[in-house]
């Protein structure tokens, strides 16, 4: 006599079940290594590269006009040139929406000047050169005689400033964005017997950079 067994369809629907969800838990394994293979593989190069942050130097800064309008209001018109360089030698920069602009003793002196984005490849350098202009700025009331006081002194400094974003290249994998900041210091002759306009500085000083 043959015995005839038969399964309930609970019993079916749970053995359907485990199979489902050991589907899913292979797929999920599977992506899991190879997401955590490809990150890895990405920081060994990132790791072996090891980009170093781009360079930049100010090559030539013009004052053309510093005055007060009022007590407080300063018309300014101020053009520089600074040297950018990108020192890796495997590694492109990207860099976005940059920013220029001019201050004076903690007070910003001129509006924002916008430069068109570019890409630099490995060991190249670029020239940026913009102008920078503030009209009706309102500065401290104290600006006037700080300028007169660096009158007396014989020389003023300013500072150059550039802000942006940046991205960094390799082969053909680009990084997201990075904030860098630039500031360079230019110190120009500034007493009695100095040109009234534009006021010059010639020679290079290197910029501090932060990436």
């Amino acid at each position: 006599m043959s015995q005839v067994f038969s399964k309930s369809p609970e019993h079916c629907a749970k053995q359907g079940g485990l199979t489902i969800d050991k589907s899913y838990k292979k797929l999920f394994f599977a992506f899991s290594s190879f997401f955590s293979i490809v990150l890895a593989f990405i920081f060994l190069i990132w790791l072996t590269l090891h980009p170093a942050k781009p360079q930049f130097s100010l090559r030539e800064a013009d004052i053309y006009q510093l005055s007060l309008s009022g007590t407080h209001l300063l018309n300014s018109s101020i053009q520089f040139t600074m040297l950018s360089r990108n020192p890796n030698k495997k590694v492109g920069i990207y860099y976005d929406e940059l920013q220029a602009f001019a201050a004076y003793k903690g007070q910003q002196i001129t509006f924002d000047s916008f430069l068109p984005p570019f890409y630099q490849g490995h060991e190249e350098s670029n020239l940026l050169t913009t102008s920078l202009q503030g009209i009706g700025l309102p500065v401290a009331l104290s600006f006037g005689y700080e300028v007169e006081h660096d009158q007396t002194a014989g020389r003023i400094v300013l500072n150059l400033k550039v802000n942006g974003k940046l991205r960094w290249k390799v082969g053909t994998w680009v990084s997201g964005q990075y904030r860098f900041n630039v500031n360079c210091v230019s110190v120009m002759s500034f007493g009695p017997n100095a040109p009234t306009a534009p006021l010059s500085s010639n020679q290079a000083a290197q910029c501090s950079t932060a990436v």
